[in-house]
């Protein structure tokens, strides 16, 4: 697993900071969304005003600690990149690519 990320979380619930990897290097928001139905995702990604992903809530069966599960998608991916938000040690929330 790499971080590829790093957040804050504001007042509101978002999330805001960087992604870097190879292809990417942007600012992007993590901002709750309005549930129309219980598949509908709970945050939309952005960057630069152009939507490229989406979070779910979870929890942690082991700690019960809650993260972001997300799944983002970009022309310049050969596939959608899933990733977990987790806070980090420092108040920050770190973002970590899985395969």
């Amino acid at each position: 697993m790499a971080q590829i990320g790093t957040f804050t979380r504001d007042e509101t619930g978002a999330y805001n900071g960087t992604i870097k990897t190879l292809t990417l290097n942007v600012k992007a928001s993590i901002k709750p969304c309005d549930r129309d139905n219980d598949r509908a995702p709970d945050f939309r990604v952005t960057a630069t005003g152009v939507e490229f992903g989406a979070g779910w809530s979870r929890t942690a069966r082991e700690t019960g600690a809650e993260y972001l599960s997300l799944k983002l998608d970009d022309p310049s991916f050969t596939a959608p990149v899933y990733a977990s938000l987790v806070q980090g040690d420092k108040g920050d929330h770190k973002l970590i690519w899985s395969r």
